[in-house]
């Protein structure tokens, strides 16, 4: 899709976001109070988080209960349309997040499930959901229960025509509420059981393991039309220029919901995608979409200020202190496997089985595929799964994603290589090679959107608590196995985003981000350090932890928070032990080990300031603000929109949600806020520098230290430049006589308005005196 910032040429280019969470506490009118200060900051864009009708309290809008109306608690439509109004009364647009894979599985608040569980499968409503009435004889599975059914019985009620438990509501069939209990149960078409059963017994698609969440058939025309009319309406009104969809994977065509959503807005949106990205995984070419919502540009800002040689020397530091076996924490990939095989056999227990069950009707309709036994089929569908390299295959280009050695590994897993042929069944169904029946489609599908939640939970949820080296590395989209990106990687990258993607989105900090980017960058620096970092700790060993390896993880999370705060601090590292699965688990708690998590966090982490405990860390602060500022002019002005999330114009220091969730609160300028707002206001005065037209070159530095300057123009007519790894910049000796050419012409220096320098080859200017006041340079050509 084409973006210009014309609307005669399609939907106007956005030249910044800023990310607004919006919540009870914080609604439509609050945000258009911050409309004024926001717009100074030199933003084009508001970003909402989900405004659609939600379970009454949540913080986050995600558990969606009516898409046909504005949230009621936010202030309703008319407090949108007045914020609308507000903003572009400032000169800004609304864009909206966008949940089109799932509703809360709420029966009290969601009308459209609740109708579903009083009319069953008859329901105009049923097509809305993924729900396998056949797995469950006929009725759907509530996992809501506190306990077995036989435990709660007696405070089972009818009130009102309704079922009533401890607050919650299930409707009624028609005709059975003078039942007796039992009777009435059995009547009902839904089964309430024990929240437990989820993991084996759930027959609805689900959000990754979140049975709170239900899957919607968004690839269902009618539906996509119902659950879409009023977002479609705002945009039709003006109210919204554009829209981020959260994660795509989860549905059963993408590419196809994507061009559905692109005819029904007109071209009108400026649309990017919440797709994670592996590796040099491509978006796909034919998405019409602008972009992703900026988690590959993360990736690659965060790798440029780590240093590779220091992070192997870090993890080795780890390997010896942690004392974790190789696929327990050991090594990244052994760790990452072993994670896989966990989430696929235990919390995916339910998707597998329907898979399977999927593909033994396929194979019995088939007489060339019949005689392969249910545990064939499952094992099959289980070692593929977890041989998948990135979040899911699509459409096109499967087989660059199930590959014959992915084939090839699966079968190993069978003593019988006759049985072993179940794999490529599996496979061949996975890639739509068996037929385009409905069940056909079916499988092709549900086997996409199960492995993009195995890898999102075996991934980011499990293998990044358990292998911590570096924790800066390990987030979404990252790679903590090589998490160094070198300058040359990285202008390949942006070369390839100016030319294909132009528009997409860039962020640094998200409300999924497990910590923001200036918590991260206090951790980053510890890669050029190894050896100090192992000081470090052996400065706070009296401190007794439960385990090593939480010892490592609490103290760098605490280094890179900067201040201890028991409060902020504890439940985030109690959160990281829980994910991590090894010693205590969300659904499998052990209360002795989280009760001295906690009381180690009070004594230790959350109440020694390590980065000012000695004279070693407290060196480290400038080298820290270094990547800090670096990285943000960096991700200001690279290709793509970039996005601020709330709070981050200025020093923003959060930890995994619910931290990074509090309401937006204006705060004090620092040195960060005048840089934000000198590129932001360059971005604005002149977009053509920084869109689609505005090419990207890098610029290399000459000299002893020049591997330490990252450079380069956009358009021809804005420069960046910026100090990298500094601390071992500075164990080199300093800039000596490295310098950088600038391209020809007069460069002003945006960020003092005074200094002037000479471009051409024939003067370059040293880097010394080009970072003499500060370790990054914004300059525009006069």
């Amino acid at each position: 899709m084409t973006f210009s910032s014309s609307s005669a040429a399609g939907p106007a280019l956005p030249t910044a976001t800023y990310r607004i969470q919006l919540q009870p506490s914080f609604p439509f009118a609050a945000a258009e109070r911050a409309v004024p200060r926001l717009a100074a900051l030199g933003v084009s864009h508001l970003h909402l988080s989900p405004v659609l009708e939600a379970v009454p309290g949540s913080t986050h809008g995600y558990d969606v209960t009516d898409p046909g109306r504005v949230r009621g608690e936010l202030g309703g439509e008319e407090g949108l349309r007045a914020l609308a109004a507000t903003a572009r009364g400032h000169g800004l647009g609304l864009v909206l997040d966008l949940v089109p894979n799932h509703m809360a599985a709420s029966p009290r608040h969601n009308r459209a499930l609740r109708e579903v569980l009083r009319d069953g499968p008859e329901s105009p409503y049923a097509r809305w959901f993924d729900i396998d009435w056949a797995a469950g004889e006929g009725r759907m599975l509530l996992p809501v229960l506190p306990g077995r059914l036989s435990e709660v019985r007696d405070r089972l009620r009818v009130a009102d025509g309704v079922l009533v438990l401890d607050g919650q509501e299930f409707p009624l069939r028609a005709g059975t509420e003078e039942l007796p209990l039992d009777e009435l149960l059995d009547a009902q078409w839904y089964r309430l059981a024990w929240w437990r059963l989820a993991r084996t017994e759930l027959n609805y698609r689900r959000f990754f393991t979140i049975s709170d969440l239900i899957g919607v058939r968004g690839e269902d025309p009618e539906v996509f039309a119902a659950t879409h009319a009023k977002v479609l309406e705002l945009v039709a009104d003006g109210v919204v220029d554009g829209l981020r969809i959260d994660h795509p994977d989860g549905l059963a065509d993408p590419e196809g919901y994507l061009e559905r959503l692109a005819e029904a807005t007109g071209g009108r949106c400026w649309t990017v995608v919440e797709k994670i990205l592996t590796g040099t995984e491509p978006l796909p070419a034919s998405w019409p979409v602008a972009g992703t919502t900026g988690y590959d540009a993360l990736h690659y800002v965060d790798g440029l200020f780590t240093d590779p040689v220091g992070a192997d020397e870090l993890a080795d530091v780890y390997r010896e202190f942690a004392g974790r076996s190789g696929d327990r924490g050991g090594y990244w990939a052994a760790t990452a496997r072993r994670a896989a095989y966990k989430v696929v056999t235990h919390e995916l227990a339910a998707e597998t089985a329907a898979l399977t069950r999927l593909a033994g009707r396929i194979c019995a309709a088939d007489p060339a595929l019949r005689d392969h036994a249910p545990w064939a089929l499952h094992t099959a569908i289980r070692e593929l799964l977890v041989r998948v390299p990135v979040y899911r295959p699509y459409r096109t280009g499967g087989e660059h994603v199930l590959t014959p050695e992915a084939a090839r590994g699966a079968k190993a897993a069978f003593a019988v290589p006759e049985e072993a042929t179940a794999v490529d069944v599996v496979r061949d169904l996975a890639l739509g090679k068996h037929g385009d029946g409905p069940e056909h489609r079916a499988f092709r599908a549900r086997f996409a959107q199960t492995s993009s939640a195995l890898r999102a939970k075996s991934v980011e949820d499990t293998a990044f608590y358990r292998y911590t080296p570096l924790l800066s590395a390990n987030e979404v989209g990252g790679d903590p196995g090589r998490p160094a990106v070198t300058p040359d990687e990285f202008h390949a990258f942006c070369t390839r985003l100016a030319r294909d993607w132009p528009a997409t989105g860039t962020v640094l900090t998200t409300h999924d981000t497990k910590r923001s980017a200036d918590v991260r960058a206090g951790i980053a620096v510890l890669s050029q350090c190894p050896q100090r970092w192992a000081e470090l700790l052996e400065e706070v060993a009296g401190v007794p932890a439960p385990d090593p390896h939480l010892a490592w993880t609490a103290w760098q999370t605490a280094f890179g928070f900067g201040a201890p705060d028991p409060a902020r601090l504890g439940p985030a590292v109690l959160k990281s032990v829980r994910e991590a699965g090894l010693h205590t688990s969300w659904t499998e708690p052990d209360a002795a080990y989280e009760r001295a998590v906690s009381e180690f966090v009070a004594a230790g982490p959350g109440r020694i300031p390590l980065r000012t405990a000695s004279e070693a860390a407290f060196a480290l602060e400038p080298h820290i603000r270094a990547h800090v500022l670096g990285a943000t002019l960096v991700q200001l002005t690279m290709p793509g929109v970039p996005e601020l999330y709330q709070n981050t114009e200025r020093e923003y220091r959060a930890l995994v949600d619910p931290d990074n969730r509090a309401p937006y609160a204006p705060g004090p300028d620092d040195d960060k806020t005048a840089l934000v707002r000198a590129a932001l206001g360059l971005r604005r005065a002149h977009p053509e520098y920084f869109g689609p037209t505005g090419h990207y070159t890098a610029l290399p530095a000459n000299g002893p230290t020049a591997p330490h300057c990252l450079a380069f123009s956009r358009a021809d007519r804005v420069l960046t430049a910026v100090t990298r790894l500094p601390l071992r910049l500075a164990e080199a000796g300093g800039w000596q006589d490295t310098a950088l050419a600038l391209p020809e012409g007069r460069w002003l220096d945006v960020l003092d308005g005074v200094r002037e320098f000479s471009g051409g080859p024939q003067t370059p200017v040293k880097l010394a005196e080009l970072f003499e006041a500060r370790p990054v340079a914004l300059l525009v050509r006069t």
